[in-house]
């Protein structure tokens, strides 16, 4: 057995001491307040409308939890023990402020939307809708080339549905209705509570199932931990606020969390049926299905991942290639890697971004970069393949924050993925004395004591 690394060890006993202050509520109180700032700053200098509308309400919804956790911590120190400031408090606390900071202005927004105002939703809301409009009438959510061409050029860009074919799904309530809750928005909302609340659910019900009992120390880390992992997926300004405002990628990011509390409850048929229906909505879910696939091998279990991962994104596109390839193509395909009609607007100050602008050949170096990566990550599953769902969950975090980061066009908002899947990282440690699922750990070709 090889001893862990002494600095990985400091690293870790120094995040748990941070994640453990006051019981967990000093970096409850700094979440919240540094939260509430941001939230200010966007009201007062953000560019789009949307986000200044969010930023205005969430900043009370974060204030108003700040000072929550002000008297919790006040509290705890007249009476350590009270159950106002233990964990089921900081699991109302949270919520409580996830409704306040998202939910909140998510149906805010979607009434005055509905009442008319043009400048209640990012674009992102409308393509969705028009997509689920497409399917219903044409049962392809895509404009084909010759269509997206015809449209005015101001207008080319919204023509495009650069999602896979499920994420239409969500627009389909505003296709046969017209009012604020089918609003895509409230949808995205309703998927990501409902996978979160499973993946926490399958997490709890590890101690349940595993045949013995665990301490009471050990169950206090890991839903301390869990409640972290939650806290990341909604209630982080960067989750929030797409959420609240655009909230495409929320869902998909939900059901990546699901797929990876199932592995690591040693279910790999639902972890591949939970990151595939993430795969039918949108390509950010990919990544993470190879690396469960992966996971999956090492406990004989691959081709269980591998149905749902691979057959329910295969079964979402299916349909749409037979009713128009070309537009399946030009939407799913051409658009995202650069050879559309029009390019994509994605454009955040990482690295990628700026030497594909400003060296010469610069696209082609940032390309190169991209693909370096991905082969170091690749050389890396299979030198070393995760055989626990958290060293999965670390691979796929720290993969996609590379991606982001080397990627010619992108978002800032995409950090969310990579910032939520570290966080869940802990989370999906097994409790003290609770025992895995007898499969054997073998990757094929070794033998057990390589």
């Amino acid at each position: 057995m090889i001893a862990d690394d002494p600095t990985a060890r400091r690293r870790r006993w120094h995040w748990r001491t941070l994640d453990n202050a006051a019981g967990g509520l000093a970096l409850d109180l700094g979440l919240y307040a540094v939260s509430a700032t941001f939230a200010a700053i966007t009201a007062v200098t953000s560019t789009l409308l949307p986000h200044r509308a969010w930023g205005a309400v969430a900043a009370v919804g974060y204030l108003l939890a700040t000072l929550t956790v002000t008297a919790q911590l006040l509290l705890r120190r007249r009476s350590p023990t009270s159950r106002l400031t233990g964990l089921p408090a900081r699991w109302t606390v949270t919520g409580l402020a996830w409704a306040a900071t998202t939910l909140l202005p998510l149906a805010w927004q979607s009434i005055d939307r509905a009442g008319g105002r043009t400048d209640r939703a990012q674009e992102e809301v409308l393509v969705v809708e028009q997509a689920g409009n497409r399917l219903l009438e044409h049962g392809t959510p895509y404009l084909g080339p010759d269509a997206i061409a015809a449209l005015p050029p101001g207008e080319q860009l919204m023509g495009y549905t650069p999602y896979q074919p499920g994420m239409a799904m969500f627009g389909l309530p505003r296709a046969l209705l017209d009012t604020w809750w089918t609003d895509s928005r409230v949808w995205f909302a309703i998927g990501t509570a409902l996978a979160l609340a499973l993946a926490v659910a399958a997490l709890r019900g590890t101690r349940a199932t595993a045949g013995q009992p665990t301490t009471t120390a050990a169950t206090h880390q890991r839903d301390a931990a869990l409640l972290r992992g939650v806290q990341a997926a909604t209630v982080l300004p960067i989750c929030a606020l797409t959420l609240a405002t655009g909230g495409d990628d929320l869902p998909v990011l939900a059901l990546c969390l699901l797929a990876l509390a199932f592995a690591a409850t040693d279910r790999p048929g639902r972890a591949g049926l939970a990151v595939g229906l993430a795969g039918a909505l949108k390509l950010f879910a990919w990544p993470v299905a190879l690396v469960l696939i992966i996971w999956g091998l090492t406990r004989r279990a691959g081709t269980r991942v591998a149905a749902g991962a691979i057959g329910l994104p295969v079964a979402a596109l299916l349909p749409a290639l037979l009713v128009d390839r070309d537009a399946l193509t030009e939407n799913v395909l051409r658009f995202p890697l650069g050879h559309g009609l029009v390019t994509s607007p994605a454009q955040s100050p990482f690295p990628g971004y700026l030497i594909a602008s400003t060296l010469p050949a610069g696209r082609l170096i940032a390309a190169a970069l991209l693909v370096a990566a991905g082969v170091a990550i690749a050389v890396r599953l299979a030198r070393r393949p995760p055989r626990t769902a958290v060293a999965a969950t670390l691979i796929c975090g720290y993969g996609l924050l590379a991606a982001i980061a080397l990627m010619p066009s992108t978002r800032f908002g995409y950090l969310l993925y990579p910032l939520a899947l570290l966080t869940w990282a802990p989370a999906l440690h097994r409790p003290a004395h609770t025992p895995a699922t007898p499969l054997p750990d073998v990757w094929p070709g070794r033998s057990t004591s390589a």
